[in-house]
């Protein structure tokens, strides 16, 4: 089973197919959590054609929806509207083949009442406790964004963690960005991730670099992989076949592919 994933260029899919087969890859589909292509129905067809025409990775991840997702809205219409999102993501992924979608925690770290928290938790803890059920052959993975603290995510994860099917996303690059150095987010978390983002990035802002070309302690995960997370899928999360391969050659110099 391919355990680290790169994000497949549709305009250019044969390359994509060629690093996969090279380096033993799958895919984490990023083309269907745009609003546009999530409302052309056709457009999505298309796109999934185009997909299913090929012989594909046989592990494959999907990121769903997260552009103004907020299943805790005390507005009942922005709740209905991010069901709708994740539902049309959970249905594509199910179309294409994909074995896990990744979606967002989507708080404002900014707000940090204890209502605004609870509201958070109590609202997410029903949604999925609906959902997961319902699409019990897809994982659904929780990723950390703008997330001061591991604290509020791995309190959900807790609760959700009966269900088999679910998951936290790892964003390792965002946690070091936003949540003040992933030390302490990977020690929170470690028993309930089942898949890690990785991209580098200067430390301070969430640029996206090739695995290698920042200033992320990569050796310090290389121990933290091998201890918490050879089960899980890996997503190198770059666009670009150049970064992808640049990004593939120096995980394979510190021994992690």
């Amino acid at each position: 089973m391919e355990k680290f994933l790169i994000i497949p260029d549709l305009c250019d899919i044969e390359t994509s197919l060629s690093i996969a087969g090279k380096y033993g890859f799958g895919f984490e589909y990023n083309d269907f959590y745009i609003p546009d292509i999530l409302d052309d129905e056709e457009k999505a067809e298309e796109y999934i054609k185009t997909y299913k025409s090929r012989t594909l990775p046989s592990n494959c991840t999907l990121h769903g929806a997260f552009f103004d997702v907020i299943v805790f809205s005390s507005d009942r219409r922005i709740r209905e509207t991010a069901e709708l999102r994740i539902r049309q993501s959970l249905d594509i992924a199910r179309r294409i083949g994909a074995k896990g979608v990744v979606f967002h925690t989507n708080h404002s770290p900014q707000l940090t009442s204890e209502s605004y928290i609870n509201g958070w938790h109590k609202r997410n803890a029903e949604f999925w406790s609906s959902i997961l059920p319902e699409y019990s052959d897809i994982d659904i993975y929780m990723e950390n964004m703008f997330d001061s603290s591991p604290d509020m995510l791995a309190r959900l994860a807790s609760e959700l963690s009966s269900f088999s099917n679910f998951g936290v996303c790892l964003d390792y690059a965002h946690a070091e960005v936003f949540g003040g150095g992933a030390d302490r987010w990977v020690e929170t978390l470690a028993p309930y991730v089942k898949h890690v983002h990785i991209n580098d990035n200067d430390l301070k802002d969430d640029l996206h670099l090739a695995v290698g070309d920042g200033k992320i302690d990569w050796k310090k995960f290389a121990g933290y992989y091998n201890r918490y997370f050879r089960d899980c899928t890996v997503l190198i999360e770059v666009n670009g076949a150049e970064k992808q391969e640049r990004s593939a050659e120096f995980l394979k110099e510190i021994g992690l592919i």
